[in-house]
């Protein structure tokens, strides 16, 4: 058995093996540290072993000497592998080599008049390093091969001369155009003086002496030198031309100096630009032009203060032609960091500015106009209310206005960049904040007025939110949308909130027994996939309860109890159960509510591509959503629990409150009585999935959030379907998406819940006014001294006409559009546009009722 070898690390952190008298032993010998993997030159050894693996492993090498080059091509593919074996009290210990291959691995010949250890050496070698490799036998047949594969690395026998000439072999290849980029390397003998001819033909065409040594790893490590140092050496030279080509044919002016600012290269576009020759300029400092007087004064400073540190600057400068012109240029300064991380280069890359009358101006506006529209509407809203909030940030405006008493748009405009670097929250309205602030630099005037004013709006938090007309235009309008889509929390003249007692919950009923659904009930469920469906006469018949009936209709037909795994007495004490949690007393907000919301998801839900889009955990998810949406509602908006200082305002943080209750309730009762529990017999992962989406589908109901959840439906889902009309696969693959799948189940529990304007004219009517009479239920705001969150909705002097025109204008128009647009829902519109013509012609009549007044 050979010593075991030494493994080393050079200062370029190559790691390398030395093996000790390798050549004159058929056993190879390793040291690897006990553990289950070691790296070593990019093989991954991998032991079966790792608590009993002893600290040196002895290796028998597969190949022996007089393998055949077939068996070796066959055995050289993906994988080296050498199976080690160790005596221990335990285990035999097996071991894998493995490497990565390159994309585009080194290609090295041999040049090797007959097959020796020292050749099948390299071959190993070379397979182990992941590269290519060919044998070539002559000289003839060397060149005509390099020829061919254009190798980086070759090696040339240079031990026996009555085969052939190394100096042949060298002066052929080397006589290639190709051959200038090749690492040559010569194997001599140990100890032995070369020949003249020899050491001018290694001096004169770059060759390398490598000593003869048959072990694979003394070949590898050298492969690897030569493959890190000279090869890596070449193919950056072999790229500058490239470079150079790409930089001569740019349309941007390009200029590079030294760190001393020394002019080292122009393109041709810089010379078309400053109308020098590139003969006048390189070798000079970059102090010696003439400068143009139009920058700050203190903008040069700035450049390099910045460019010093190792950071690009960017920005605007002006800059003087041959001619004594100023010219303004988009400049962007980028250091070339170089050994021992000392800058060594500037690459200054330079446009002509836009000119501010230039007609491409008012078409770059045009176009930064329906980007930011796009992007307005397709991103989470994030606040950025405030500029300068975090720590050590700056303060552009500041920066930019240092000796002047005038800040002009174009001096904070030069220190845009340092507000992109002061943004560290990569969030997606950041981006496009950044993205804007950079477009600033290269704009004229105009657009980047234009800008500002689109930044002014991104750092809101109202992104989908309406800006309506003033209070004397139209009040109805502002009262209803106002009040829907504020957070209600509206302080007192004195700015103290008043805290009163949350509203009396309604007492729970205790769950009767349905035998049998009454015959005339069953008639009426008949009806219920018609959207005509009169929820209004079931309510009659069941006495205030058709939640519960017509819950056991629908979430039969959709097999929710076979999904859930519960009994359908379950599934009708818990209806009961939450029926019960609706207060009756209200107008509007009662179990009736909860049902009409129920039969409109169970209808969409039905629709073709709404059904295609989901699957049966989203149907059973919406069903109870529906169900649970309004449960313990106490017939007062958010902004009077809010104003009112309500504990589940407290609870809940003034945000989404009812929503937040809803949900949470719901939950509760659910699951606090196992024999209404519904959830009792599914496993914890799908209740969790379950939980999740229906609180998400609860909370999408809130109207303050209305306009977003529209806008990315339109966005991610009614767009991109428009664009690819003709491809079924396409459009079933935007529908099917799990954040699509999301928007589509928040759209439909939203449409459902407000689709009384879609409804058949006489329920219309009666739901708006049920709704109106909760709204009239203001004079307890009045009676507490509580802000009014809509005062027009006064008893004595409100439009209903108007309101309804109103709410169908702001809020159903074009969710509906969309809907329909997805859902194709062609019955519904034709009732919503019929309905909005019934309510305007009231209008018109100048009528504030419900009806029209009886004919005199």
């Amino acid at each position: 058995m050979g010593c075991a070898p030494s493994i080393h690390v050079s200062q370029s952190g190559v790691i390398y093996c030395r093996d000790s008298d390798e050549s004159n032993s058929p056993h190879q010998t390793t040291t690897i540290s006990q553990g289950t993997a070691a790296t070593l030159h990019g093989l991954f050894i991998k032991t079966d072993a790792a608590e009993t693996i002893p600290s040196v492993i002895t290796y028998q090498s597969r190949h022996s000497r007089n393998n055949s080059y077939r068996d070796r091509k066959e055995n050289s593919g993906g994988h080296i592998r050498i199976e080690a074996e160790t005596q221990t009290s335990h285990t035999s210990v097996k071991v894998r080599y493995s490497r990565a291959r390159l994309n585009e691995p080194n290609a090295v010949l041999l040049v090797f008049a007959k097959e020796d250890s020292q050749s099948d050496a390299f071959w190993w070698a070379c397979d182990r390093a992941g590269f290519r490799c060919n044998i070539a036998r002559t000289p003839e047949s060397a060149v005509e091969c390099f020829l061919d594969k254009h190798h980086e690395i070759i090696v040339i026998d240079g031990r026996h001369s009555r085969y052939f000439e190394p100096e042949a072999v060298c002066r052929l290849i080397r006589a290639t155009k190709p051959s200038e980029n090749t690492v040559i390397l010569a194997v001599v003998f140990p100890l032995v003086s070369l020949s003249l001819s020899f050491k001018h033909y290694l001096t004169l065409f770059g060759l390398q002496r490598f000593v003869e040594n048959s072990s694979v790893s003394a070949c590898y490590n050298e492969l690897i030198q030569i493959e890190h140092g000279e090869v890596r050496c070449q193919f950056k030279l072999r790229a500058c031309n490239s470079v150079f080509t790409a930089l001569e044919h740019c349309q941007e002016a390009v200029e590079i100096t030294s760190e001393d600012h020394i002019i080292q290269y122009v393109n041709p576009a810089f010379e078309r630009m400053m109308g020098y020759h590139k003969g006048e300029l390189i070798g000079k400092e970059l102090t010696e032009l003439p400068k143009s007087d139009k920058n700050r004064a203190d903008l040069l400073d700035t450049i390099n203060t910045c460019i010093k540190k190792g950071k690009e600057w960017q920005g605007i400068y002006y800059a003087r032609k041959k001619s004594g012109d100023s010219i303004q240029q988009h400049v962007k300064i980028i250091p070339v960091i170089g050994q021992g991380g000392k800058i060594r280069h500037f690459v200054a890359i330079k446009r002509p500015h836009i000119d501010n009358n230039n007609q491409v101006s008012q078409m770059i506006l045009s176009i930064y106009y329906m980007s930011i529209t796009s992007l307005c509407l397709s991103i989470e809203c994030h606040s950025l209310r405030h500029r300068d909030r975090r720590k050590d940030s700056i303060d552009a405006r500041s920066l930019s206005s240092r000796g002047s008493d005038a800040p002009s748009l174009q001096n904070r405009r030069y220190s845009s960049v340092a507000r992109i670097h002061s943004m560290t929250i990569e969030a997606p309205i950041t981006k496009v904040i950044n993205i804007i602030n950079a477009a600033q630099e290269s704009s004229p005037v105009t657009v980047a007025e234009a800008l500002d004013r689109v930044l002014e709006i991104l750092r809101t938090t109202e992104l989908y939110s309406p800006q309506l007309a003033s209070k004397e235009d139209d009040p109805h309008t502002n009262d209803l949308v106002g009040g829907l889509m504020s957070d209600g929390l509206r302080r007192l003249s004195g700015n103290e909130y008043v805290f009163c007692k949350n509203m009396s919950q309604s007492q729970l009923a205790i769950p009767v027994t349905l035998n049998d659904v009454p015959p005339s009930i069953a008639e009426m469920l008949n009806d219920e996939e018609c959207w005509e469906f009169n929820i209004l006469e079931l309510e009659a018949a069941t006495h205030k309860r058709p939640l519960t009936y017509l819950g056991l209709k629908i979430f039969t037909s959709f097999g929710a109890c076979e999904f859930l795994n519960c009994s359908e007495a379950t599934l009708r004490s818990w209806l009961q159960l939450i029926e019960a949690s609706y207060h009756s007393s209200n107008s509007y907000h009662n179990s009736t509510h909860a049902a009409d919301v129920l039969h409109a998801t169970a209808y969409f839900l039905r629709k073709e591509r709404v059904k295609s889009s989901l699957d049966q955990l989203d149907e059973v998810v919406a069903l109870i959503a529906a169900t649970v949406h309004d449960v313990d509602h106490p017939g007062r908006t958010n902004s009077f629990l809010c104003n009112a200082g309500s504990e589940l305002a407290i609870l809940y943080n003034d945000t989404a409150v009812l929503e937040s209750h809803h949900a949470a309730l719901a939950f509760q009762l659910t699951v606090r009585d196992s024999k209404s529990n519904i959830f009792k017999n599914i496993d914890r992962n799908q209740f969790r999935t379950l939980r999740q989406a229906i609180i998400d589908m609860v909370l999408a109901t809130e109207m303050t959030r209305h306009f977003e959840h529209v806008n990315k439906f339109v966005n991610s889902i009614n767009k991109p379907m428009a664009s690819i009309n003709s491809d079924c696969e396409g459009q079933a693959n935007i529908r099917n998406s799990p954040e699509n799948r999301l928007l589509i189940k928040r759209m439909l529990i939203k449409c459902a819940d407000v689709a009384n304007p879609c409804r058949p004219l006489e329920l219309c009517i009666e739901w708006a006014g049920r709704i109106s009479e909760e709204y009239f239920a203001q004079d307890e705001e009045k009676r507490q001294g509580l802000p009014v969150v809509m005062p027009v909705f006064d008893r004595n002097t409100c439009s209903v006409p108007k309101s309804q025109i109103s709410f169908i204008d702001y809020f159903i128009t074009d969710m509906f559009d969309a809907w329909d647009a997805f859902a194709s829902l062609p019955g519904l519109m034709e009732h919503l546009s019929e309905n909005y013509k019934y309510w305007k012609s009231l209008d018109e009549m100048k009528c504030k009722s419900l009806r029209p007044p009886p004919p005199s």
